[in-house]
C-alpha cells in the first residue's frame, strides 16, 4: 500500500510517529510537511531523521486553518500513483481546501482522509462553512482524536463512520524512570509537587490551580511551559502568596519534557472550556501517565474521555475538588493511577496508532482485513457466514412466518413493541430476544442489534417480519454479494403474496428526478441505484466504513440514505434476480395513511440532508405541481389520491407525520 500524507504539525520530530509505525508495518508512505512551523510558541524547523521519506514545504501564513502550502511540490506529489491520501489539516482549514482542488486538477482519483480535532459544534463563516462541507463529502475516510469531533463530522455531512483514534506517544522516551518507584514509596505527605505544562493561558486553568494550592499548603507547583501569562505570573503569585510554593521553567525543550514529569508526584490538567475553545486531546496528561504520574483534570472537552478511569475527574472551575483530587492523586491512590496510566498510555503507543491507521486505510480500499479480529487475517469467503436481524413491531403471526425458514442461523429479533408474546416467539424458536424498551423506528432497532452483534466481522442479513426467504435463497444471495468486492448490500427479487413481481432496485431520489416525474420524464432518469431493505444482504466491510442506519429516519428512507452515503464512499448496490423473497408490504400496519405520512416525510427528511433546504423546496413544489396535475388528469380514486398527495407536500411531509406520533397527551408513541 502506497500512502502519501499531509501534515504541517509533522515538522516536530515526534508528530511524525505515526509515519514510521506505518512504515514499520509495511505501508510505502511518504510525508509532506512544514519546512518551518511556530510550535509551542518557538519556530520548529523540519530535521529529517535517517531514511524517513519526508519534504520539507514552504508555507504561506502560520494560523493552522489559514495558511497555504507552495502549491508545486503538491502538484509534483499528487502527479505519482497513491492508494490513499491522508490529510492531516482541518476539514474547514485552506490547506484542505488547496490539497483537494490540486488533486482534483491532477485527476488524482486515490481516496482521501482527513483528520479533525474540531470537538465544538461550530458554524464558520463563507467560504469555510462551504469548504467544510465539500471536504466532508469528499473524503472517504475521517481519523478523529476525540469522539465529539468525530459525531461532529458525521453530523455536518461525512458520509461514514468517523474513526477516532489518539494521538500518539513513544513509549520509550515517556517512561518511569528508575528510581520512580522508590521515590514514590518516599513521598513526603506534607509536600506535594504539582506539575502543570502547556500554554500560558486563562483557559488553561491556572487560576483554579493556584485556587486550589491556597486551600491546601501541601500542594507546591512546578510550571512548564511559555505564553501571554508569563510575564504576569511572578506578580499573580506574588500576589496571592505563592511566589515561595511555585517553580516557574519556562518553555522546555523537548527532550526535556520526560524529565520533568518525573520530577513531579501529580500532573493537574485544569483548563477551562470558553465559547470557542475546549480541550480536544490533553497530550500531557498520556505523556505524564506513561512516565508513571497520576494524573487529575477538569471535565472540559475531550479530557474525561482521554484520562477516563485512568486518572481522576474533577468538575471545571472546581478548586476545591481540584484540591483533594491533587492530594488523593499523589497520596492514597498513587499507585493505582500510576498503574492504570501505563495501561491507558499504552493505548497510545505509536505502534497502536499505526496500527489504527492502517485498519482506517484499509476500510476506504474496501478490504477485508479491516474489519477482521485484531490478530486475525479474518475469514475467507468460503468461512465467512451471515447472521440475521429482524425489527419487529407486533404481528407475532407474521413473525413466525418470517423467522420458522431461518433457522439453523445466528437470529436476532429486536422488539420495538416489547410484546410477551413476541419475546415467547424467539424462546420457542431459539432466536435471540432484544427490547430496548421503546418504539424509536426500525434504523434504531437495527442499530440496537448492530451494538451487539452475534457474529462480529460476518455479513448482516436485514429481514422485515412481513417477509419470507428461504435457506437456498439467502445462499444464492450472500455468493452473489461475495462475487462482487464493491458491492456494499444485495437484495431478492420479490414478489406479494398474490405472485405479482415488485421492484426492488431503485435510483436515489433528488430534487432532479422529482420534476422529471412530474413533467412525465421519469423514463430519462439515469444515474446509480439501490435495493429496497425489506430483505436486504450488508457487507461487513461496508458497515464497518458506513456505519449504521441513521435514526432520524423513523421509518422508510432509513436504507436509502444508508445505500447513498455507501455510494459516496465507493460502493455500489445491486439486486440478484437468481434469489426470491415474498413480501406482504405494509404488513406491520393497517393504517396506509400513516404510512404514506411516514413515507414521504422520510424522503422529505432525506432530501433536505442530501440536497440542502433549497433542494427539498424544489423537489416539494415539483412534487406539488405533479400531484396537481395528476389530480386534475385521472378518473377516481387514483385522482382523489393525487389530491392528497398534493395536500401532503402543501403542509409538509414532516409536520403530518408529527401529528401521528404525538398523541392528545403530548407524549410520543
Amino acid at each position: 500500500m502506497r500512502a502519501l500524507r499531509v501534515s504541517h504539525s509533522a515538522v516536530v520530530d515526534e508528530w511524525r510517529g505515526r509515519e514510521r509505525a506505518l512504515a514499520s508495518l509495511g505501508v510505502d508512505v511518504a510525508l509532506l510537511s512544514a519546512r518551518t512551523w511556530p510550535e509551542g510558541g518557538a519556530r520548529v524547523d523540519l530535521r529529517p531523521g535517517p531514511g524517513e521519506r519526508v519534504d520539507g514545504v514552504a508555507t504561506i501564513g502560520r494560523h493552522p486553518a489559514l495558511f497555504l502550502y507552495d502549491p508545486r511540490p503538491l502538484w509534483r506529489r499528487l502527479g505519482e500513483h497513491w492508494d490513499v491520501i491522508d490529510v492531516h489539516e482541518e476539514p474547514f482549514s485552506l490547506a484542505t481546501a488547496e490539497l483537494l482542488l490540486l488533486r482534483a486538477l491532477r485527476g488524482n482519483h486515490a481516496p482521501v482522509v482527513l483528520y479533525t480535532a474540531q470537538n465544538l459544534q461550530k458554524r464558520y463563516p463563507i467560504p469555510f462553512r462551504w469548504l467544510e462541507r465539500h471536504a466532508l463529502r469528499t473524503a472517504s475516510g475521517i481519523s478523529a482524536c476525540n469522539t465529539d469531533a468525530a459525531r461532529i463530522a458525521e453530523a455536518k455531512g461525512f458520509a461514514g463512520r468517523a474513526r477516532v483514534i489518539p494521538l500518539g506517544i513513544d513509549l520509550e522516551r515517556f517512561s518511569a524512570g528508575p528510581a520512580d518507584a522508590a521515590a514514590g514509596a518516599a513521598h513526603d505527605s506534607d509536600r506535594i509537587i504539582v506539575g502543570f505544562a502547556g500554554r500560558l493561558v486563562a483557559e488553561k486553568g491556572l487560576g483554579v490551580l493556584f485556587d486550589a494550592m491556597a486551600r491546601d499548603r501541601r500542594l507546591h507547583a512546578r510550571i512548564a511551559g511559555g505564553g501571554p501569562m508569563a510575564d504576569d505570573l511572578p506578580e499573580i503569585l506574588t500576589r496571592r502568596g505563592l511566589r515561595d510554593r511555585v517553580e516557574l521553567l519556562g518553555a522546555l525543550a523537548p527532550e526535556d519534557v520526560p524529565g520533568f514529569y518525573r520530577s513531579i508526584d501529580v500532573l493537574a490538567v485544569p483548563s477551562l472550556p470558553t465559547p470557542t475553545w475546549t480541550e480536544q486531546f490533553g497530550r500531557v496528561a498520556i505523556e505524564a501517565m506513561a512516565c508513571g504520574v497520576p494524573v487529575v483534570s477538569s471535565d472540559a472537552g475531550a479530557l474525561p474521555d482521554v484520562v477516563g478511569a485512568a486518572g481522576l475527574v474533577v468538575p471545571v472551575g472546581d478548586a476545591d475538588a481540584l484540591a483533594a483530587a491533587l492530594a488523593e492523586a499523589a497520596g492514597p491512590r498513587a499507585d493505582e493511577l500510576r498503574a492504570l496510566g501505563r495501561e491507558r498510555a499504552a493505548s497510545c503507543d505509536w505502534s497502536e496508532v499505526g496500527r489504527a491507521y492502517l485498519d482506517l486505510y484499509r476500510s476506504v480500499l474496501h478490504d477485508a482485513e479491516a474489519v477482521a479480529p485484531a490478530g486475525s487475517a479474518g475469514p475467507s469467503d468460503a468461512e465467512r457466514g451471515l447472521e440475521v436481524v429482524v425489527v419487529a413491531y407486533g404481528a407475532p403471526g407474521l413473525l413466525r412466518r418470517a423467522l420458522e425458514p431461518l433457522a439453523g442461523l445466528p437470529v436476532t429479533v429486536v422488539d420495538n413493541s416489547s410484546l410477551p408474546e413476541i419475546a415467547a416467539l424467539c424462546a420457542e424458536l431459539g432466536v435471540r430476544y432484544l427490547d430496548p424498551g421503546r418504539n424509536a423506528g426500525f434504523a434504531a432497532g437495527v442499530n440496537v442489534a448492530l451494538a451487539d452483534r452475534l457474529r462480529p466481522g460476518d455479513d448482516v442479513l436485514l429481514v422485515n417480519p412481513d417477509a419470507v426467504i428461504s435457506r437456498a435463497d439467502i445462499d444464492v444471495l450472500h455468493a452473489a454479494l461475495l462475487a462482487g468486492p464493491d458491492l456494499a448490500s444485495v437484495g431478492p427479487s420479490q414478489v406479494d403474496e398474490q405472485g405479482a413481481p415488485a421492484q426492488v432496485e431503485w435510483r436515489y431520489p433528488s430534487p432532479t428526478a422529482t420534476w422529471l416525474e412530474a413533467l412525465g420524464l421519469a423514463r430519462f432518469r439515469r444515474g446509480p441505484t439501490f435495493v429496497i431493505g425489506s430483505v436486504l444482504l450488508l457487507r461487513a466491510e461496508a458497515l464497518d466504513q458506513v456505519g449504521g442506519l441513521d435514526e432520524g429516519f423513523f421509518l422508510y428512507a432509513e436504507e436509502t440514505d444508508w445505500a447513498y452515503r455507501a455510494h459516496r464512499l465507493g460502493w455500489r448496490h445491486a439486486e440478484v434476480p437468481a434469489a426470491r423473497a415474498v413480501h406482504a408490504g405494509g404488513g406491520t400496519s393497517s393504517d396506509p395513511a400513516r404510512r404514506e405520512a411516514h413515507f414521504h416525510a422520510s424522503l422529505e427528511r432525506y432530501l433536505r440532508k442530501h440536497h440542502g433546504s433549497l433542494g427539498w423546496q424544489s423537489a416539494r413544489t415539483g412534487q406539488w405541481i405533479g400531484s396537481m396535475a395528476r389530480s386534475v388528469a385521472l378518473p377516481g380514486e387514483r385522482g382523489r389520491a393525487a389530491r392528497k398527495r398534493a395536500a401532503l407536500y402543501r403542509l409538509g411531509p414532516v409536520r403530518v407525520e408529527a401529528r401521528y406520533l404525538e398523541p392528545a397527551d403530548g407524549t410520543v408513541a
